[in-house]
């Protein structure tokens, strides 16, 4: 086996069904082995008969695995053991592409040459930006996964995101998987676990590859161009940070773990908010404030994480 395309995916049967469509007519090289492991991590809807047709249909090519451990982390780390082949790719359960995509991400990662790589992600947006949202601005982005380094193909010296990216399977046996203590479960938007890996990566000193023709399009619903969804993304982000990276540094004085320096901050940025007027940065201000409440409620939270972090490993 070459490649397995590794599809996560929680109680999202029509979205995944649609994914798996475009999936099964990827056009791939005939003496190219290719499969998909779907990773059903403990879905409640009809995901697993979903499935269970593609099974049917293509029976050389989709399979099911089960995931009971909940979080998007425990689930790719499933599929990597599950899978069986040189290059392993992940995408969401979500998104679309072209025929070729599949095969434009991870062509170059079979020679080994490279140790993995990442493609363009477009948000697919369901309606006009509003005022206050700009695709020019990467903050407003971040919550809508909008991966572009341009139309060259090249190095890549940033984290590929999730939804689009391949690694060549020594990579995991050299650098280990994916940090189970960050990652998306149930409703919770806390992510990160994807740029971590690809930021140990390039740590490391691995080469990974960007690849602007293996463009996904992710869906940006109604809901999500919401300010309460980039507001909760933010509050998220900067808990996952503190998780990752530990406490902000350069604070001379702490209150239960919280750096005090962190508590003017959110003062300043909340006081800006009010007597702003211009909508794109009156939101901004409002998004500091709501990512330095993450970091300071993850900085009190830091010794119980750490602790589940250490039960985790451990078993």
């Amino acid at each position: 086996m070459d490649i397995s395309l590794i599809v996560c995916t929680y109680n999202r049967c029509q979205s995944l069904g649609e994914t798996l469509e475009r999936i099964a007519v990827q056009v791939v090289p005939d003496d190219v082995a290719w499969e998909v492991v779907v990773i059903d991590n403990n879905s409640t809807d009809s995901t697993r008969e979903v499935v269970e047709e593609f099974s049917k249909r293509f029976p050389s090519r989709f399979r099911c695995v089960f995931e009971k451990q909940q979080g998007l982390s425990f689930a790719r780390n499933a599929g990597i053991r599950e899978s069986r082949s040189d290059v392993v790719a992940f995408t969401d359960d979500d998104v679309t592409f072209e025929t070729n995509w599949l095969w434009n991400l991870t062509s170059n990662l079979l020679s080994g040459e490279w140790a993995g790589a990442g493609g363009r992600i477009t948000p697919a947006w369901a309606k006009p930006l509003p005022k206050w949202m700009s695709v020019d601005d990467p903050h407003t982005m971040g919550p809508f996964a909008l991966f572009d380094e341009g139309e060259r193909a090249g190095q890549l010296n940033r984290p590929p995101y999730g939804g689009n990216m391949a690694f060549h399977r020594k990579t995991f046996e050299k650098f280990g998987v994916f940090r189970t203590d960050l990652g998306r479960s149930l409703d919770s938007l806390h992510g990160g676990e994807d740029t971590e890996f690809g930021g140990r990566l390039l740590a490391g000193g691995a080469r990974l590859r960007y690849e602007p023709k293996a463009e996904v399009f992710h869906p940006a619903s109604e809901s999500r161009m919401s300010k309460k969804f980039v507001l909760y993304w933010w509050f998220w982000f900067g808990y996952g940070e503190v998780v990752q990276l530990g406490r902000p540094s350069g604070a001379r004085w702490e209150l239960k773990g919280v750096p005090l320096n962190l508590f003017p901050r959110i003062l300043r940025w909340t006081l800006q908010w009010f007597v702003t007027l211009d909508p794109a940065r009156r939101f901004a201000c409002r998004r500091s404030v709501w990512y330095i409440a993450g970091t300071i409620f993850a900085c009190y939270r830091l010794p119980r994480i750490r602790e589940g972090r250490m039960a985790s490993d451990t078993k």
